[in-house]
């Protein structure tokens, strides 16, 4: 029998990690370093690329989109992290928590598919070099854009707001953020129709994706093993370190979002959640962008030039 109180919560109180003074002061420091490396890092890449006219390539604009989502991921949930590691009051209204599950859920699904999309770009321009100016012109570049970003807002946002699920007291959320998953526990009445439609979302931007871009790699590397052993060492440290951010980034969010959320630890969920949340948008500018000799030619060339 299911004993919450039944009176509807209008506003929740986020945990977060622990109230040891000592603690946050550290926690405060370390996320505090990982938003500005994030910031910094994808800031840098989308004013060189929209600066330097030679990187005006699809493979470029694909990184810039994803330098400006991993912004805007981070920006959702890290400024408000930060805050409430020294702020006793932790309360978010209904209407602040429901637009910041929606915005981060949004922008999570739109990383999944855009992943996919790269992935894609980099598969025809290895493995099919002839055919990459046909497969890959601009107008297509803009479809799939368009597609990543209005695809993730119909599988993500318009589901929650058709299927709207009523929050109850007692309103603590054991987390430092309002998860889709978190906020489920606080559900007034029977939430398995909310199950299967999170799993169902979830095997198509989380687990299609992933399953996807493990293909195109493949692919990718048994095209590099035809290429001499220089191209191939460089090769195989480019696509290790893809397949390592991407490994990590869908590993976590399958691991949150797929299974019943009665069997949904929130003490481990939300250390979990701060990867996808915070460790891979400070990660994507250096193994995407930064590791890139074209990226670090254009940084190395416009310091010069401020020096001259």
């Amino acid at each position: 029998m299911d004993r919450r109180n039944h009176t509807i919560a209008t506003e929740f109180i986020l945990m977060g990690f622990t109230k040891d003074i000592k603690m946050n002061i550290i926690l405060f420091i370390i996320f505090t370093a990982i938003y500005l490396t994030t910031i910094i890092g994808n800031g840098m890449i989308i004013c060189i690329v929209l600066i330097q006219k030679h990187l005006h390539t699809p493979m470029y604009y694909f990184l810039c989109n994803l330098a400006f989502l991993d912004f805007c991921y981070s920006s959702s949930t890290l400024p408000r992290l930060l805050v409430d590691l020294f702020s006793k009051n932790r309360k978010i209204s209904l209407q602040a928590c429901f637009t910041q599950m929606y915005v981060s859920l949004f922008l999570g699904e739109t990383e999944c598919v855009l992943l996919a999309v790269m992935a894609y770009d980099r598969y025809v321009a290895i493995c099919r070099p002839l055919h990459y100016p046909f497969l890959m012109h601009w107008m297509m570049c803009y479809k799939l854009t368009a597609f990543s970003w209005m695809g993730s807002f119909t599988m993500s946002v318009v589901p929650s707001i058709l299927r709207p699920t009523a929050l109850c007291y007692p309103n603590l959320v054991n987390h430092f953020m309002c998860e889709v998953i978190a906020m489920l526990k606080l559900a007034c009445g029977d939430i398995h129709g909310n199950e299967l439609l999170i799993f169902s979302f979830s095997f198509l931007s989380l687990l299609l994706p992933f399953l996807f871009i493990m293909v195109t790699y493949i692919c990718i590397i048994f095209s590099i093993l035809k290429i001499d052993s220089i191209g191939r060492s460089k090769g195989f440290s480019t696509c290790t370190s893809h397949i390592a951010v991407v490994v990590l980034f869908y590993g976590t969010a399958m691991f949150m979002y797929f299974g019943p959320s009665s069997q949904y630890s929130s003490d481990q969920g939300k250390y979990i959640s701060v990867f996808y949340v915070a460790i891979i948008p400070m990660v994507n500018p250096l193994i995407y962008s930064l590791k890139n000799k074209e990226i670090i030619t254009a940084v190395l060339s416009k310091k010069q030039s401020k020096k001259s």
